[in-house]
C-alpha cells in the first residue's frame, strides 16, 4: 500500500508560556504497530516506523507530500482492529521531540471505496491529544492500494464485549474524497 502524508492544518503548540514558546517544526511518524509497542525500549522488533521530513517553514499548517510504501498483507485487513498509527511531533533544538497529537487510520477506512486497484483515496483525520481527547488540528493523507486485497468475512471476527476483547477505535475521518 502506498500512503502519502500530505499536510496538517490548525496545529497548536502545547507551550503554556510565551516566554518558552517555540516555533513548530512538525513531522509525522507512521507504523502499523500500536504506539506503545514501538517505544525506544522495544526498538523495531515488530514493525517499521516511517517518518516524514521536518517541515521548518509550515508552522501550524505544515505540508510534506512524503510518500511511503507499507508492505501490508491480507492478515492486516482481516483483523478488525488493524490500523495505521500516525503520531505528530515537533522537533525542538534542545528538548528533542514533543508530541503534538496522534490519530489512527483503521484498515476498514483503507478498504472502503477501493474498487479498482490503484485508486487514490484522500482521507483527513482529526488529531487526538495524548490522553485520547480531542486535539488541535487535522492530518491529510492519500492512500492507494497497489494490489488486490482479499477481504475476509467478518463472521469469524466477532468479539465478545463481556470478555473484554472489544476496543474503541478512534479514527473517524473528517472528510473523505475520491
Amino acid at each position: 500500500m502506498e500512503i502519502t502524508v500530505i499536510s496538517a492544518q490548525g496545529l497548536c503548540t502545547s507551550s503554556s508560556s510565551s516566554l518558552f514558546s517555540h516555533r513548530l517544526r512538525p513531522f509525522i511518524t507512521l507504523t502499523t504497530v500500536p504506539p506503545t509497542a514501538y517505544e525506544p525500549t522495544n526498538g523495531d522488533k515488530h514493525g517499521h516506523v516511517y517518518q516524514t521530513r521536518v517541515d521548518d517553514e509550515g508552522g501550524v499548517n505544515p505540508t510534506w507530500g512524503d510518500k511511503f510504501h507499507l508492505p501490508l498483507d491480507a492478515t492486516f485487513f482481516s483483523h478488525r482492529y488493524s490500523s495505521i498509527y500516525l503520531q505528530l511531533y515537533t522537533k525542538r533544538l534542545l528538548a528533542g521531540k514533543t508530541q503534538l497529537g496522534w490519530c489512527q487510520i483503521p484498515a476498514a477506512d483503507i478498504l472502503d471505496g477501493f474498487q479498482p486497484v490503484g485508486s487514490l483515496h484522500h482521507l483527513s483525520y482529526r488529531l487526538r491529544a495524548r490522553d485520547g481527547s480531542r486535539g488541535h488540528g487535522v492530518v491529510n493523507v492519500a492512500v492507494r492500494l497497489e494490489t488486490q486485497v482479499p477481504v475476509c468475512s467478518d463472521s469469524g471476527l466477532t468479539q465478545s464485549p463481556e470478555k473484554g476483547e472489544c476496543k474503541t477505535v478512534i479514527g473517524i475521518p473528517v472528510t473523505v474524497s475520491r
